[in-house]
C-alpha cells in the first residue's frame, strides 16, 4: 500500500500540473485559435484609460502580432484619463506590425479626451451610430500647480512678459497668473501639435482636431464622418470587418492590404492584473478604499497590536492611492474627509455632546463631494454611496459616544473616589487612630469619636492611605 504521504505529493503535483495549464488561460481569448493565423482580434477598451489599460493594449497588440492577425479591432467606449497612459497606448498603435481598427460602439458610446487621440492614431477609424468623440482639451489631473520651467522657451512664448507685472497701486505681483497662463499655453499647444502629428499620419483632419484640443469641440459620428475623422460609420462589428476586407492601411513605411473574408473573430480578455487594477480605478471602489484604510488605521493607532486592521488599512489607502492618480482629485475635499473623520473620532474618545460628531460629518459629506471633479464625465462619486457611508459614520458615532455618556452616568466603582460614603466595620482603636475592615481588606483609619470594635462604619473622606471614618447611621 502506498505511504499517505506519497498520495498527498502526487495530488499537489496533479493540481499544481493543472492549475498551471488552466492560469495562461487568463490572459487568452475566449475561444481557441484556429491554426493559420487569419483572426479577427476585438479588444475592449471601456472607462477611465490608465495604467492597466496601457498593458492591456500592449499585450493585445503582442498577441495580434504573434498570431499574425489579420486585424485587430479596438472597440472604445471611454470619458478619458491619463495623459501618459494614452501616450503609452499610441505608441503602441503606431509601431504595431498588425492592421488596428478603432470602433468607437456600441450605440451611446463616446471617445472623449484620451480617446480622441486613440481614435486618430488608428489606420481605421470607424463609429457606430449614436456616438460621440472629441472634448480633447488637457486637464491637471489633481496634484499642486507647477511653475513654468526655467528651460529654453519655444515660439508659443514669444508674448510672455519679460518681468511680472504689478496691479497698479496694490504692490501685488501678477507673475503667478502669468506663470499659470504660460504652464497652460505651452500644455494645450504640446497637445494640439501631437493629436495634429496623428491626423498627419493617416491623412485626417487636423484642423478639427487641434479646434478638439483648443476648444474641447466634440462631434456626432455623422458629423466625424463627413468632416473626414473617421472612415465609416457601421452599425456592427460583423459590418465592420465586411467593410474593411480589401481596404489598403498604412503601417509605418508600408501598405498592408487587410483580408478579413472569413476570418474567425476571437474577442481578447485581459489578464487578472488588469481587471483587478481596472476595478481599482473605479471611483466609487478608490473612495471605499480610502476609507477603509484611514479606519484601518486609526484603529490600529488606537489598538496597537491589532496588526489585522493596520495591514488591511495600509494596503486599502495605497490602493486608493493608486486609483487616485488616475482621477480629477481635490485635494480640498481629500482634507475635508480627513478632517471629517478625524472630528469623528475625537468624539467618540472625548464626547462633547454631538459638537463635534455634527461638524465631522459635515466635512466628512462635503469633503466626499467634492472629492473628484464631477464635471469629468463618468469620474464622480456615487451621491447614494456618499449618503450611506456618512449615515453609517454617524450612527456608529453616536453609538459609542451614546455609550460613553451612559459608561460617565454610572456610579464610580473603583479607585479612590470609590471608597467615600463605603461601609465596613471597626477592627480596632478609636478614638483616634484604629483600623477598619473595608472591601476584604484592611484599612488604616482615625475617628474624632470613640467608635467599638465591630461597629459598621462610613468612611467621610480618605487623607492618603488613612481612611476617615464615622459610626454609620445604618449601625
Amino acid at each position: 500500500m502506498a505511504h499517505p504521504i506519497s498520495l498527498w505529493r502526487l495530488a499537489g503535483i496533479w493540481f499544481l500540473s493543472i492549475l498551471l495549464g488552466v492560469m495562461p488561460g487568463f490572459a487568452t481569448a475566449d475561444a481557441p485559435n484556429p491554426p493559420g493565423g487569419r483572426e479577427v482580434l476585438v479588444m475592449d477598451i471601456e472607462g477611465a484609460i490608465g495604467p492597466a489599460t496601457a498593458s492591456y493594449v500592449q499585450e493585445s497588440v503582442a498577441q495580434a502580432e504573434g498570431q499574425s492577425a489579420a486585424l485587430l479591432v479596438l472597440r472604445i467606449d471611454t470619458p478619458g484619463g491619463l495623459d501618459t497612459s494614452m501616450r503609452a497606448i499610441v505608441k503602441t498603435i503606431t509601431a504595431a506590425k498588425v492592421p488596428i481598427a478603432c470602433y468607437v460602439a456600441p450605440t451611446g458610446a463616446r471617445a472623449a479626451s484620451a480617446g480622441t487621440y486613440i481614435l486618430y492614431a488608428c489606420p481605421f477609424a470607424a463609429m457606430a451610430p449614436g456616438t460621440n468623440l472629441g472634448a480633447a482639451t488637457p486637464v491637471q489631473l489633481g496634484g499642486l500647480p507647477k511653475s513654468t520651467p526655467s528651460a529654453s522657451k519655444g515660439a508659443e512664448d514669444a508674448t510672455e512678459p519679460e518681468a511680472p507685472e504689478t496691479e497698479p497701486g496694490s504692490g501685488i505681483s501678477t507673475e503667478k497668473a502669468v506663470l499659470g497662463d504660460a504652464m497652460t499655453r505651452k500644455v494645450v499647444n504640446d497637445a494640439a501639435a501631437y493629436i495634429r502629428s496623428l491626423a498627419a499620419l493617416h491623412g485626417r483632419n487636423a484642423e478639427w482636431a487641434e479646434q478638439a484640443v483648443r476648444e474641447g469641440a466634440s462631434l456626432s459620428a455623422e458629423e466625424a464622418l463627413r468632416l473626414n475623422i473617421i472612415d465609416v460609420i457601421t452599425p456592427s462589428l460583423e459590418a465592420l470587418i465586411e467593410t474593411i476586407d480589401g481596404r489598403s492601411l498604412k503601417l509605418g513605411d508600408s501598405v498592408v492590404q487587410v483580408r478579413t473574408a472569413g476570418a474567425t473573430v476571437v474577442t481578447l480578455q485581459p489578464d487578472w492584473k488588469t481587471r483587478l487594477l481596472s476595478v481599482l480605478s473605479n471611483p466609487n471602489v478608490a473612495y471605499i478604499l480610502l476609507l477603509i484604510g484611514i479606519y484601518g488605521l486609526i484603529y490600529e493607532f488606537s489598538n496597537p497590536g491589532a496588526v489585522l486592521p493596520g495591514t488591511v488599512g495600509a494596503l486599502s489607502l495605497l490602493m486608493a492611492l493608486y486609483a487616485f492618480q488616475l482621477l480629477p482629485i481635490n485635494y480640498a475635499g481629500l482634507a475635508l474627509i480627513g478632517l471629517g473623520l478625524a472630528l469623528m473620532v475625537a468624539e467618540a474618545f472625548s464626547p462633547s455632546f454631538g459638537g463635534l460628531g455634527l461638524g465631522g460629518i459635515a466635512a466628512f459629506v462635503f469633503g466626499s463631494l467634492i472629492l473628484i471633479d464631477t464635471q469629468a464625465p463618468g469620474l464622480g462619486i456615487s451621491l447614494p454611496l456618499i449618503i450611506g457611508l456618512a449615515l453609517m459614520s454617524a450612527i456608529l458615532l453616536f453609538f459609542v459616544a451614546g455609550l460613553a455618556l451612559k459608561a460617565h452616568r454610572r456610579p464610580i466603582v473603583t479607585g479612590g473616589e470609590e471608597l467615600i460614603g463605603a461601609t465596613g466595620a471597626a477592627v480596632s482603636g478609636f478614638p483616634g487612630r484604629g483600623s477598619v475592615h473595608l472591601h476584604g481588606e484592611i484599612w488604616s483609619a482615625r475617628a474624632d469619636e470613640p467608635i467599638a470594635t465591630g461597629t459598621s462604619v462610613e468612611v467621610t473622606g480618605r487623607d492618603g492611605l488613612t481612611l476617615i471614618v464615622k459610626p454609620s447611621p445604618k449601625s
